[in-house]
């Protein structure tokens, strides 16, 4: 754990400084303001403990700016010249306490403990709350299930650090959300964060968008371009879908991530590069490997840190916050006010498996309130019935061997069509880039098998 010392007197400073290391903390050290400052623009600091009087700057300064970057961490003001209108002044800022010098070093460690575990308090399940997305500024993680918890927790334990992270889950299930929320909480958070889907670009042109190209690489290359490694410089990189890179680019992302530098298409010259990786899946990588589809070696590299996020239909309890969530916020962007579920609507939303999880509540909710007439949605304007999968006995098994292959690929087409049309909100050409399909096969596919949209 990371404390920041900021005393200008070298003698108490190093006496501070080997009372913490004896106790087991990291200790920084700063003479004034400005040293202050540039740690805590560097580092995730967990605790401030400041004098007050400063050669240059005070000990309120490094409070107010301690405050702005790194908002949950406690801060102790230490000074010889205490007063009442100091302390009640530190107080109001915002300062955890007031000590008064010579600053005894056993009540120093018991009331950094006491902070620090309000600081743990107070961050807490920080993931779940409503200042979290009005911090960062995106959809805020809800549910109270055990299983969205635990995941909430394992990111907030490792996005301090640079841990590379390994996103499991289905599709749909939130794995950008984890990772934006990764990035958020780290001390990369003044750095960008820059996501790429390894499924959704063609094996000819993934390597020129991670890594970039020169000028004159190949045909059409008129000019150097800057691939998403760089453009995550001191921020964070998240590949979405990484079991669908392709074996060459594994064994190149294998020696990023060893090496910490790239070379750009066509270039010479390794660039380095300081960019965290998180990484996310819905396929199963024991089973890739297995199949030797991926490397085993990349697999350890990228699994530093694993964290699962559960499918929706594992957290029931979910359903029903996450809807209320999305009715208020559909209802609101087209003013529909005072929209509410009847019961069955309700229950409808809970029996329901949800295939494409979060994304697919989240556009069946989208469409019901666009559908609703009145001020209470329907199971009717739901249409869960046509989501419905077929159960086997509805199965036509008679004929040939060839003529129920046929039926059943048949079957399985069209049902994975249709998934990839809800999770995509019915937009033809997300389906088609989720298929792997043209956008010209998906119409012909459609066609063929007479999958009509709502």
């Amino acid at each position: 754990m990371d404390i920041l010392i900021v005393e200008d007197k070298d003698s108490l400073r190093q006496v501070l400084r080997l009372t913490l290391e004896h106790a087991g903390y990291q200790a920084l050290e700063a003479r004034d303001l400005a040293e202050a400052v540039k740690v805590l623009d560097s580092r995730a600091i967990q605790l401030v403990l400041t004098d007050l009087r400063l050669p240059r700057g005070s000990g309120l300064d490094v409070l107010k700016y301690s405050k702005e970057v790194c908002p949950e961490a406690p801060v102790i003001v230490m000074t010889a010249y205490g007063s009442v209108d100091e302390a009640v002044q530190a107080m109001k800022e915002g300062a955890y306490d007031f000590l008064q010098k010579p600053v005894d070093t056993r009540h120093l460690l018991l009331l950094m403990e006491r902070a620090i575990e309000s600081m743990r308090l107070r961050t807490e399940n920080l993931l779940l709350k409503e200042e979290f997305s009005r911090r960062y500024g995106f959809p805020r993680i809800i549910g109270e299930s055990e299983g969205i918890k635990k995941a909430s927790k394992a990111i907030q334990q490792v996005a301090d650090t640079d841990a590379t992270v390994l996103l499991l889950g289905e599709s749909g299930c939130g794995k950008e959300l984890f990772a934006r929320a990764v990035h958020y909480l780290s001390k990369r958070r003044e750095g960008p964060f820059v996501a790429i889907n390894c499924a959704a670009i063609p094996e000819s042109l993934i390597e020129n968008e991670l890594f970039g190209h020169e000028r004159g690489a190949y045909t059409g290359a008129d000019s150097r371009a800057i691939g998403k490694f760089e453009l995550a410089q001191n921020g964070t990189l998240f590949l979405d879908e990484i079991a669908e890179l392709p074996p060459n680019l594994q064994t190149k992302l294998l020696r990023v991530l060893q090496e910490r530098r790239i070379t750009r298409v066509g270039g010479r010259s390794d660039i380095p590069v300081n960019v965290r990786i998180v990484a996310a899946t819905n396929q199963d990588l024991g089973k890739a490997m297995s199949e030797k589809r991926f490397r085993e070696d990349l697999y350890f590299r990228l699994a530093v840190f694993p964290v699962v996020i559960p499918p929706l239909r594992a957290r029931r309890e979910d359903i029903e916050p996450l809807a209320l969530e999305f009715l208020r916020r559909y209802a609101r962007e087209i003013r529909k006010t005072d929209l509410s579920f009847d019961e069955e609507a309700l229950a409808a939303l809970k029996s329901y498996d949800w295939p494409g999880n979060v994304r697919e509540l989240e556009n069946c909710i989208e469409r019901a309130v666009i559908l609703c007439d009145g001020k209470k949605v329907t199971s009717v304007d739901l249409q869960l019935e046509q989501t419905r999968k077929v159960e086997p006995s509805e199965f036509d098994y008679s004929g040939s061997l060839d003529e129920v292959s046929e039926r059943a690929l048949n079957l399985v087409q069209k049902k994975k069509i249709e998934m990839a049309l809800r999770e995509s909100g019915f937009n033809k050409a997300k389906a088609a880039e989720s298929l792997r399909i043209s956008y010209k096969t998906l119409l012909s596919k459609m066609k063929e098998l007479k999958i009509d949209l709502p």
